[in-house]
């Protein structure tokens, strides 16, 4: 049997496609955000105009009374790197 070795790459290096919200008092770990301004991001609200300029996704089934909301990495680094300095 042969063996193969991979490296290891540290989780902070690989760009993920989605993000989940951070926990409540805590941050996102790649952006610095808090979860009430990624939800001021993703969702429709008076802060956004409700026009979020962010994407995201929920996934709940039509039984389910909760689901779980994922951001768009792309959409996110995207509006970050647009906004003036």
């Amino acid at each position: 049997m042969k063996h193969v070795l991979v490296a290891a790459v540290p989780a902070a290096q690989i760009k993920p496609e989605f993000l989940r919200l951070p926990k409540p008092g805590k941050l996102c770990p790649y952006t610095g955000l808090t979860r009430s301004k990624l939800n001021e991001l993703i969702l429709e609200c008076k802060a956004n105009s409700f026009n979020p300029p962010v994407k995201s996704v929920s996934l709940r089934g039509p039984d389910q009374a909760r689901g779980v909301r994922l951001i768009s990495f792309d959409s996110l680094v995207k509006y970050l790197s647009g906004l003036k300095q």
